[in-house]
């Protein structure tokens, strides 16, 4: 089922599977990937409790081996509203006996799209609703349409706020880490969209500015996409296409190190929520 909210300026759509964004339009003018079955059938998805692969799917907890697919279950999860007005909704997700054949753990997980002005936040509360410590990371993936209007898809490009100087990791043919290196910006803040910077697949930033605009020159069009409570930053289209679209993916975790599988107890980058304790995050869209 399809929810919209909207405002004097941007009018939103949301799927409760999985509580994904499915559009966002301002002026008549669509900002989220549209979505092709022969391209990227997405638009912009969630990434829970895992972001990105691990190692043959599977990690262990406490002596045993789950499996757990890209990016965890919520994706194909169907949520429940718990709270929606005119410029707002909340979608809920609890543990179920299907979760649990991946994922061992009591949990209450809200999603919350919110309005105001020209922004929309996308927030994110994870409750620990079980006698264990709950280990969890979550992500966004939202596809934007580039171009937004006007010009090529190289005629775009991601400008970050403030002079930065990331990290890139290094991933394997197989989407898992394997290392790290810089990734220079052009003048500390710029990226050029080009269609082969994606053919070994996704750019993984650490130590990124947390505020990124998609924009162009031919177009008074953009997007910014800031995420302080989020320490990574994905780019992506899908490799080797010339796909009209690009994903700015802010991220709580990351993929599994190539060639082991993890422990969930010890996996880095993992929130640790003790019993009965809350986690936030959220990131933030605004559409010019």
């Amino acid at each position: 089922m399809f929810y919209t909210i909207k405002n004097d300026k941007l009018t939103v759509t949301v799927s409760d599977l999985g509580a994904e964004l499915m559009s966002v339009v301002k002026n008549g003018c669509e900002y989220i990937w549209v979505g092709s079955e022969d391209i990227w059938p997405s638009h912009a998805p969630l990434v829970f409790p895992i972001c990105g692969r691990l190692f043959e799917s599977k990690y262990t907890y406490r002596g045993k081996e789950y499996e757990m697919n890209l990016h965890g279950f919520i994706r194909r999860s169907t949520l429940t509203v718990a709270e929606q007005t005119e410029t707002s909704i909340c979608l809920m997700l609890t543990e179920s006996e299907e979760t649990k054949k991946e994922y061992p753990f009591d949990f209450e997980l809200k999603v919350w799209y919110i309005l105001d002005g020209d922004k929309l936040t996308n927030r994110f509360e994870i409750k620990n609703t079980g006698a264990d410590v709950l280990p969890a990371t979550i992500g966004g993936h939202p596809g934007f349409n580039v171009p937004l209007e006007g010009g090529d898809f190289e005629d775009y490009y991601l400008e970050f706020d403030n002079e930065c100087s990331p990290d890139k990791f290094l991933f394997s043919e197989r989407c898992l880490i394997t290392g790290k290196e810089g990734f220079p910006l052009e003048g500390g803040k710029i990226l050029r969209l080009r269609h082969d910077l994606f053919d070994d697949d996704a750019i993984f930033l650490s130590r990124a500015d947390s505020a990124v605009t998609l924009k162009s020159e031919k177009t008074n069009r953009f997007v910014k996409v800031t995420f302080d409570d989020m320490p990574y930053l994905g780019i992506w289209h899908k490799p080797k296409m010339v796909a009209p679209y690009v994903c700015i993916e802010p991220w709580c975790g990351l993929p599994a190190n190539d060639g082991v599988i993890e422990d969930m107890e010890k996996r880095a980058d993992m929130f640790r929520i003790q019993p009965g304790s809350t986690k936030k995050a959220e990131f933030s869209m605004i559409f010019g």
